[in-house]
């Protein structure tokens, strides 16, 4: 008899877990004041520490403090802050989900950058004067590596297992000068516009500076309605992001009037079997993403594969990319896709610039610049938070020449961008990680210069 109660027990508890799994909440509101209950708000206090029991909380082992003004509206009259970046995740089921932050203090100024998952840029340097609130909105894609309706998952890389971007909760990364936090809403939503990457390393959240990507940078400049999930990896080509199930992941989740951009060849041209090749396997391929992604209703955009930087003894980009742009954008012409020509880009880009600017755009440090970095980095492909800003714009600017729909979604007021005259170097900052190992002086003086004041 014992044993059939246990076996009745455990049943039950499957059963009751099985349901409260279906029934995962979706939407929520956090209240950051520290002396008042506001009906319909979850107030959370700095010492809540993120659980998977709780499903919400402080994260990665930050801590922010509450502050309390006292104010008559207790939305606004409390918040927390902190001098270093702080955490606040959130468990929640795969889909887009609107998101708004009021943001500001009575009694001073406020700076707010806020990143999403993995370093995703979504709000940058929001700055309040005292007594003045911002209200931010925009839309965030959260994903697990589980394929709905199959037995299947997306086999990552060991460095995946462990990134923002494949676990089961919203995670927001508060930061800058001076972030103040007051309230926080999210809200699921099945109607808004995904637009998927899919790309290597010039593409890839990147997890840590000073490496930084255009794909996790284009969040800054849309608005709410539209969200951005990038299944870019390092390393990957067009055809291991087909066989780790990467294409089919984003089928899975695809929607009529989504998006896909796909930018590959940085290591499409290494593979060197019989049957590859820029108008080979390359293109075969590129044709298969296209296919698909119109089967699902989808829009493909082929993005050209991104310029190293290797200027010539004329202060020229050489072609270290061989044939692939051109064969990108044969199979664009083909088959009649939006085409965004970024090779060309970044090559106008990089010569504006010069050989010894355009070191600024990219992950070169001297020796030193890391904790128990001995040697130089040298590394003329992958870029820092400025390069990765500026190519960000370039994107911009292929989807405002190509009229894509999603043109719409592009937050009011962004000035056009020409590559030969980019954004300066020197006045350009983004308030470092605080997973980053690099000491923060030399970032800020080697990657991102602060401006005098």
């Amino acid at each position: 008899m014992k044993n059939i109660l246990k076996l009745s027990f455990a049943i039950v508890s499957i059963l009751f877990c099985t349901n409260l799994i279906g029934q995962q909440k979706t939407s929520y509101k956090f209240s950051f004041n520290p002396a008042k209950e506001i009906p319909g708000y979850i107030k959370v206090d700095p010492s809540q520490k993120y659980s998977a029991e709780v499903g919400y909380g402080f994260d990665l082992e930050t801590k922010p403090v509450a502050i309390d003004r006292g104010g008559k509206d207790p939305l606004t009259s409390g918040f927390v802050t902190g001098n270093k970046p702080f955490f606040f995740s959130i468990a929640l089921p795969e889909g887009n989900y609107d998101i708004k932050i009021i943001t500001g203090d009575l009694k001073e100024e406020s700076v707010t950058t806020v990143r999403a998952e993995s370093r995703r840029l979504i709000f940058e340097k929001v700055k309040t004067t005292p007594g003045k609130f911002a209200t931010l909105t925009a839309t965030i894609n959260i994903r697990v590596p589980e394929i709905a309706g199959t037995n299947e998952k997306v086999s990552r890389k060991p460095r995946e297992l462990y990134k923002l971007n494949w676990d089961n909760k919203m995670t927001l990364e508060l930061s800058d000068t001076r972030p103040c936090i007051c309230a926080l809403e999210i809200t699921k939503v099945e109607n808004a516009v995904t637009v998927y990457l899919a790309g290597n390393s010039t593409v890839v959240d990147q997890d840590d500076d000073p490496w930084a990507s255009w794909g996790q940078m284009i969040p800054r400049f849309l608005t709410q309605g539209i969200a951005v999930a990038n299944h870019a990896e390092s390393g990957l080509t067009l055809g291991s992001f087909i066989s780790s199930n990467r294409l089919k992941k984003v089928k899975s989740t695809m929607k009529p009037g989504d998006y896909l951009f796909i930018e590959f060849g940085h290591n499409d041209m290494k593979e060197k079997g019989p049957n590859d090749g820029a108008y080979k396997s390359y293109s075969e391929r590129m044709r298969v993403f296209v296919e698909e992604t119109r089967k699902m209703g989808g829009i493909p955009v082929i993005v050209t594969p991104a310029n190293r930087r290797s200027f010539g003894d004329d202060g020229k980009i050489t072609n270290s990319l061989l044939d692939y742009p051109d064969a990108a954008k044969k199979v664009a012409e083909e088959l009649k896709v939006a085409f965004i020509d970024l090779n060309a880009m970044t090559k106008i880009f990089y010569e504006s610039m010069g050989p010894e600017d355009s070191k600024n755009a990219f992950v070169i440090y001297p020796a030193n610049s890391f904790e128990g970095q001995t040697n130089p980095l040298n590394d003329n492909t992958h870029f820092n938070n400025y390069g990765a800003y500026e190519l960000a714009k370039i994107i911009i600017e292929g989807i405002r020449s190509n009229k894509l729909g999603i043109e719409k979604y592009l937050v009011k007021g962004l000035p056009s961008f020409n590559p030969s005259k980019p954004d300066s170097f020197k006045e350009f900052s983004l308030p470092l990680s605080p997973k980053s190992p690099v000491k923060t002086t030399l970032a800020v003086e080697v990657m991102v210069p602060i401006p005098s004041k």
